[in-house]
């Protein structure tokens, strides 16, 4: 799709109609308040020049997202008309985080950007060693608002997101592609080392691997103290993050569609 659509929610300006990142919180559930309409209808759309893959952001009247065209854009959210855009180095296929009147989102120029939400004006931009595709999620440590990002030079990346400093680098074996989740003090997240990690958020130690039998590609969800993804074997997991071990494997008999690894 090249084409973001707005459909005719009943949505009411309060915190809890607030989407501020890919699957709307830290623990990256998807619940989401409120109900949809029995028909929903067309309010507006806006054109971005390439596809869109990105996921939208809503937050303080405003939707952000990113597009193949390299922007990250800033839409009205009740007329689509376009706030500002922002130009990095490559496609952006990550889903924006907006957090403290600001905008975080990577690019596939390997580059994490810091925006104002306001102005779109560059903060900071911090480079790992390549592209990110997965949404930035945050996290408190040491009283200290840190951003998690995982990217393709196999590690996961904690930035300070004051300055856009470097707090810690942890290591995986392959490729990270979704989104790292947060529960418990801890971030978990699965990648092309068809491994699911489990990792202290205040220094970057590893708490514990859990072998996932294939390719995870896809963001994990938590709920409950556990973690839920899919593989690239068609199969969707349920893992106890006390135990460290699968509880739950449900066979599919199509093909989960997962980003490449």
């Amino acid at each position: 799709l090249r084409t973001i659509l707005m459909l005719g929610l009943t949505v009411v300006t309060t915190p809890a109609a607030e989407w501020p990142m890919f699957r709307g919180q830290p623990s990256l559930s998807g619940v989401a308040a409120g109900t949809l309409p029995d028909k929903p209808v067309l309010r507006w759309s806006f054109k971005t020049e390439k596809a869109v893959k990105s996921s939208a952001a809503i937050s303080g009247g405003r939707v952000f997202i990113g597009s193949e065209d390299g922007h990250l854009y800033a839409l009205d959210f009740g007329t689509g008309n376009k706030l500002w855009a922002f130009k990095t180095g490559g496609p952006v296929e990550s889903s924006p985080l907006v957090l403290g009147g600001r905008v975080f989102v990577g690019s596939e120029d390997a580059h994490l950007y810091c925006l104002e939400a306001d102005s779109g004006k560059l903060v900071w931009k911090y480079e790992t060693g390549d592209k990110i595709l997965g949404g930035p999620n945050w996290v408190v440590a040491h009283n200290t608002t840190n951003i998690l990002v995982g990217s393709y030079d196999y590690n996961l990346h904690s930035v300070d997101a004051a300055t856009g400093k470097s707090n810690w680098v942890y290591e995986s074996g392959n490729y990270i592609n979704g989104s790292p989740a947060l529960a418990d003090g801890l971030t978990i997240f699965g990648g092309c080392d068809a491994v699911l990690h489990l990792i202290a958020v205040a220094d970057g130690t590893k708490t514990k691997e859990i072998e996932a039998g294939a390719y995870g590609a896809a963001s994990v969800a938590v709920a409950d103290g556990r973690a839920y993804f899919g593989h690239f074997e068609n199969q969707f997991l349920c893992f106890d993050l006390k135990e460290g071990k699968q509880v739950r494997k449900v066979n599919t008999s199509r093909e989960i569609i997962l980003p490449a690894c």
